[in-house]
């Protein structure tokens, strides 16, 4: 029997009002990948993050999380069932330290309790060295990049099997962006898969087993992203500003 994929999206439609913006929309996350969503801006890749999550319910279509569909649930029972969500806009409490933050991405109940190969405070500040130097700072006065470091490790502290990461380098430096980079591959080492938003196609073919290329609401190519690399017809049309 063949193993069921992580995440399937099946011809999901997602609408804003009488918009019409997620159009039959259908990908799949295998366990243990990371497959990335590129396109231009505004043509729906955080809309469909905000669909698996359930923040814009889909108004037909299903997504099937470890084989039950998660559409139609509220986005914290999403969250329980293990999706973790990094959103660009980061989102961190500015009036809290970064231990504080990374305190409010443990789950209910979940507070002082660990099993084995869940995240910690230990396990998060080894991964992310420069957030265990900050950590009685408040979230207001560390750099972007901190902020970017600490909004991936908050959601890390929720234990998620699946993790949606939006844009994770958007308004960082060079040196920091190879930051992200080294802590997503590694964080997909210690075995989380990974749906990553990125519109930066060197981004995406350093990190991604596959990806699906999305414009004006629809999947226009699906592949390998070794593939993407000779298609120059697919970047010309979708990706290339």
């Amino acid at each position: 029997m063949l193993n069921k994929p992580m995440l399937e999206l099946e011809q999901v439609d997602t609408y804003y009002g009488k918009s019409h913006v997620l159009f039959d929309v259908s990908l799949r996350v295998e366990r243990s990948e990371i497959v990335a969503l590129l396109g231009r801006n505004g043509v729906g890749k955080t809309t469909t993050l905000c669909t698996i999550m359930g923040l814009t319910p889909p108004r037909s279509g299903k997504i099937i999380f470890k084989e039950k569909n998660m559409a139609g649930k509220k986005a914290h029972q999403i969250a329980m069932s293990g999706i973790g969500l990094v959103p660009e806009e980061r989102w961190i409490f500015s009036n809290l330290t970064v231990h504080q933050n990374l305190m409010m991405g443990i789950k209910p109940g979940r507070f002082g309790k660990t099993a084995k190969g869940d995240w910690t405070f230990d396990r998060a500040y080894e991964l992310f060295p420069i957030l265990a130097a900050r950590k009685n700072q408040k979230g207001e006065v560390i750099s972007g990049g901190e902020k970017q470091m600490l909004t991936i490790a908050r959601t890390l502290m929720g234990n998620p099997e699946l993790i949606l990461i939006d844009e994770p380098t958007e308004g960082l430096a060079p040196l920091i962006v190879a930051k992200v980079n080294e802590v997503i591959r590694e964080i997909n080492t210690q075995g989380s898969t990974v749906l990553l938003v990125e519109q930066k196609l060197p981004v995406c073919l350093g990190l991604a087993h596959r990806l699906y290329v999305l414009s004006k609401g629809q999947i226009k190519w699906t592949g390998l992203t070794e593939d993407l690399g000779k298609r120059e017809d697919i970047r010309k049309e979708y990706l290339e500003v």
